[in-house]
């Protein structure tokens, strides 16, 4: 025992040594704190609480660090994810969104704590070679496409993302999806002298639609998958069709978090490319809880439409969303940060960027939505410099669009955010409970 209580009374000596002696002022121990871990010493204990105290100190909120919700728009999102039921999020953006960068990892991370409702809407086909959707591979062949913004269609019938697909006999589209989805509904537009496609399960075919019809207007065939089918076709049988693309999804309650991203996309592209009447009737009929807009990187490099246009194009697309779900939760995403190689060769922040930032937050305060500062979140000013030194590197050599490791640093820290918003959101319901009070 005698030995044992030396021991530790060395222990004790050196780590409280660089607190009396100057010389070792630089030496790293642990915090004198701790002591009482190592060894059983009577330490005074804190004094006693009410349980009332107590309560309200749990029950103390603080808005989730770089969220903004002064408005409380995300408590429909937030009590739709409560009720255990199945959620949508729909998430617009440009180019990383397009490679299902950031929102696989926030998917992956709401489906696990949520439960899991399926692999959400892919697109008939690829219009870019990286579009991709994780847990989907996808194979089409002889389709003609258009892209909202860059189209020779400029009727504004987009779909739900962005892209529509024309096809006639010989058109394919193929998805090898995970098992487990039960359901797969094909979004399609009804034209005169429309065509028809068929749907396979696994070379088995589940039915043949027609799209005929005397007004053009948007429609969807709903097929319900065989157990364990992985592999689906679209097919043009007849004619000449224009399809959108494949929501699939499961039979129980989770989060279908649906990417849909356009290369090279502005906010223009929901503020005046999408036709209003169209794009109502594609929200209308998913319905989602929460809708993403991740734009700004593209219009931070033109520095006079930052200044004179760039937040009234937001607003206007957000007035537009809230036209058609006016129950839904609107959350905007600013940008990362976007860098650029200065005189000196060093690589610096884009002037416009932090201006468009806090525009894009003061639009979202004067809308009445939620906000989400990825600037901020991710470091500020000079983060891409940091990205593009860090091993592994975290951002491509444009110092704009992230690598793998770097989209899923965003993706946890969007999750993140909005994981303590819901947390918040509980205790404001628990809080209301025992006030008796309706919650505010």
């Amino acid at each position: 025992m005698r030995k044992t209580t030396l021991a530790v009374a060395t222990f004790v000596a050196l780590i409280l040594l660089p607190r009396v002696v100057p010389a070792f002022k630089n030496y790293v121990s642990l915090d004198p704190r701790d002591i009482p871990l190592v060894w059983d010493l009577p330490v005074p204990k804190p004094q006693e609480v009410e349980s009332a105290q107590i309560r309200a100190r749990r029950l103390q909120l603080q808005a989730p660090q770089n969220l903004l919700d002064r408005h409380k728009t995300l408590d429909h999102f937030y009590g739709a994810l409560l009720q255990g039921r199945a959620v949508r999020v729909l998430h617009y953006g440009d180019s990383p969104t397009t490679g299902d960068l950031i929102t696989s990892d926030a998917r992956a991370l709401f489906q696990k704590q949520f439960g899991d409702g399926g692999a959400g809407f892919v697109l008939i086909a690829k219009p870019w070679a990286w579009y991709s959707h994780r847990g989907v591979e996808m194979d089409s062949s002889n389709w003609t496409i258009d892209v909202a913004g860059d189209t020779q269609v400029r009727d504004g019938l987009h779909g739900l993302g962005g892209a529509s697909f024309q096809g006639s006999p010989g058109a394919v589209a193929s998805f090898t999806v995970k098992d487990g989805q039960r359901t797969a509904e094909v979004a399609f537009l009804k034209q005169p002298e429309g065509g028809s496609f068929s749907f396979e399960a696994d070379g088995t075919q589940l039915g043949k639609v027609a799209t005929a019809a005397e007004e053009r207007q948007a429609a969807w065939a709903s097929f319900e998958l065989p157990a364990a089918s992985k592999k689906f076709t679209v097919r043009v049988e007849t004619g000449r069709v224009r399809l959108y693309g494949v929501e699939f999804t499961k039979s129980r309650p989770g989060v279908l978090y649906s990417s849909l991203g356009v290369n090279g996309a502005n906010i223009t592209l929901l503020s005046h490319a999408f036709n209003g009447a169209h794009w109502t009737a594609q929200l209308h009929h998913y319905r989602p809880d929460l809708v993403v807009l991740a734009y700004g990187t593209n219009e931070s490099g033109f520095a006079k439409f930052v200044d004179s246009t760039w937040g009234a194009e937001m607003k206007s697309a957000v007035k537009r969303l809230q036209a058609a779900l006016p129950e839904a939760s609107i959350l905007l995403m600013s940008p990362m940060d976007r860098g650029e190689r200065n005189d000196q060769g060093e690589i610096q922040t884009i002037d416009a960027l932090p201006r468009l930032v806090r525009i894009e937050e003061r639009v979202a305060d004067e809308t009445g939505v939620a906000f989400f500062n990825t600037f901020q979140a991710i470091g500020g000013a000079g983060t891409m410099a940091r990205w593009y030194a860090a091993e592994p590197r975290l951002v491509g050599s444009d110092y704009i669009h992230p690598m793998p490791a770097g989209a899923k640093i965003v993706g946890e820290l969007l999750y993140g955010a909005l994981r303590d918003g819901y947390n918040e959101y509980k205790l404001r319901q628990l809080k209301s409970r025992e006030e008796g009070s309706p919650t505010k």
